[in-house]
Protein backbone atom coordinates (compact mmCIF):
# COMPACT_ATOMS: atom_id res chain seq x y z
CA UNK A 1 0.00 0.00 0.00
CA UNK A 2 1.66 2.99 -1.10
CA UNK A 3 -0.29 5.52 1.50
CA UNK A 4 -0.26 3.94 4.90
CA UNK A 5 -1.11 5.70 7.94
CA UNK A 6 2.15 6.01 9.03
CA UNK A 7 2.88 7.96 5.67
CA UNK A 8 -0.27 10.18 6.43
CA UNK A 9 0.77 11.11 10.12
CA UNK A 10 3.77 12.47 8.67
CA UNK A 11 2.30 14.50 6.01
CA UNK A 12 -0.08 16.05 8.45
CA UNK A 13 2.36 16.44 11.23
CA UNK A 14 5.16 17.75 8.44
CA UNK A 15 2.72 20.51 6.84
CA UNK A 16 -0.34 20.85 8.97
CA UNK A 17 1.51 21.23 12.67
CA UNK A 18 0.42 18.31 14.17
CA UNK A 19 -0.90 14.76 12.68
CA UNK A 20 -4.59 15.51 14.48
CA UNK A 21 -4.48 18.72 12.28
CA UNK A 22 -5.53 16.50 9.17
CA UNK A 23 -8.38 19.75 7.97
CA UNK A 24 -5.68 22.33 7.39
CA UNK A 25 -5.35 23.33 3.43
CA UNK A 26 -1.54 23.16 3.65
CA UNK A 27 -2.11 19.00 5.10
CA UNK A 28 -4.69 18.54 2.56
CA UNK A 29 -2.52 20.40 -0.32
CA UNK A 30 0.59 17.95 0.94
CA UNK A 31 -1.74 14.53 0.73
CA UNK A 32 -2.81 15.84 -2.56
CA UNK A 33 0.67 16.41 -4.17
CA UNK A 34 2.02 12.92 -2.82
CA UNK A 35 -0.86 10.95 -4.43
CA UNK A 36 -0.42 12.66 -7.81
CA UNK A 37 3.45 12.25 -7.40
CA UNK A 38 2.04 8.59 -7.15
CA UNK A 39 -0.11 8.60 -9.69
CA UNK A 40 2.13 10.64 -12.48
CA UNK A 41 4.47 7.49 -11.66
CA UNK A 42 2.07 4.34 -12.15
CA UNK A 43 1.09 6.75 -15.69
CA UNK A 44 4.51 6.74 -16.75
CA UNK A 45 4.44 2.95 -16.47
CA UNK A 46 1.02 2.58 -17.83
CA UNK A 47 0.25 5.05 -20.54
CA UNK A 48 -3.18 3.73 -21.44
CA UNK A 49 -4.80 3.44 -17.90
CA UNK A 50 -7.92 5.75 -18.65
CA UNK A 51 -9.14 5.84 -15.35
CA UNK A 52 -6.19 6.87 -13.35
CA UNK A 53 -5.11 9.53 -15.44
CA UNK A 54 -9.18 10.55 -15.00
CA UNK A 55 -8.46 10.57 -11.11
CA UNK A 56 -4.93 12.29 -11.54
CA UNK A 57 -7.14 15.13 -13.56
CA UNK A 58 -9.60 15.39 -10.44
CA UNK A 59 -6.21 15.12 -7.90
CA UNK A 60 -4.88 18.30 -9.89
CA UNK A 61 -8.14 20.18 -9.80
CA UNK A 62 -9.16 19.37 -6.14
CA UNK A 63 -5.31 20.73 -5.49
CA UNK A 64 -5.83 24.10 -7.45
CA UNK A 65 -8.66 24.72 -5.72
CA UNK A 66 -7.07 24.94 -2.07
CA UNK A 67 -4.39 26.54 -3.60
CA UNK A 68 -6.25 29.36 -5.18
CA UNK A 69 -8.48 29.05 -1.34
CA UNK A 70 -5.21 29.79 0.21
CA UNK A 71 -3.86 32.45 -2.30
CA UNK A 72 -7.09 34.17 -1.42
CA UNK A 73 -7.47 34.32 2.75
CA UNK A 74 -2.97 34.25 3.28
CA UNK A 75 -0.55 34.59 0.71
CA UNK A 76 2.26 34.47 2.63
CA UNK A 77 1.20 30.59 3.51
CA UNK A 78 0.24 30.01 -0.15
CA UNK A 79 4.07 31.12 -1.12
CA UNK A 80 5.68 28.83 2.04
CA UNK A 81 3.70 25.88 0.87
CA UNK A 82 4.12 26.18 -2.57
CA UNK A 83 8.00 26.20 -1.76
CA UNK A 84 8.12 23.58 0.98
CA UNK A 85 6.62 21.70 -1.81
CA UNK A 86 8.12 22.77 -5.13
CA UNK A 87 4.95 23.28 -6.79
CA UNK A 88 5.28 25.14 -10.07
CA UNK A 89 2.31 28.07 -10.79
Amino acid sequence: MYLSPEIKQNIFKEHGGEETNTGSPESQIALFTHRIDHLTKHLKANKKDINTRRSLILLVGKRRKLLNYLKDKEIDRYREIIKKLNIRK
